[in-house]
């Protein structure tokens, strides 16, 4: 069996690292509820501001959060590009942020802690 070189070590721990935190089962169970509004627009608002003390709301919220602002705002910038911006960017972005929903809705529901693509790492920087 070959032996990994200490850049593919790096890079097997980085991914382990980033690929999930925990919260308690406690946390799960008392605010797996209010974490589903994270995902559905400027709902996520409320588990942001409502369940300060819960990990794992907070941790959905944020990224619901740049989620909502991300699409808002590209979805406002392309109205003005006419054409592309109306029939291809537009549609593109509104596909992908349901999408990206959707997936934070199944992690909240399998409760889970998992970065979503694109957003993830924007969240991490959030700190309120």
């Amino acid at each position: 069996m070959p032996k990994e070189t200490k850049s593919e070590e790096n890079k097997n721990s980085d991914k382990k690292a980033l690929v999930s935190e925990t919260a308690s089962a406690k946390d799960l169970e008392e605010n797996k509820a209010i974490t589903f509004l994270s995902y559905l627009s400027i709902l996520c608002l409320v588990p942001l501001l409502a369940k300060k003390e819960s990990k794992f709301a907070q941790y959905h919220a944020k990224q619901g959060l740049v989620l909502f602002v991300s699409w808002l705002a590209i979805a406002w910038i392309s109205g003005f590009i006419p054409v592309i911006g109306w029939f291809l960017i537009a549609p593109a972005v509104f596909i992908l942020g349901i999408v990206l929903s959707i997936m934070g809705l199944i992690n909240v529901a399998q409760g889970e802690m998992k970065e979503l693509p694109i957003v993830g790492e924007i969240s991490r920087k959030i700190n309120i």
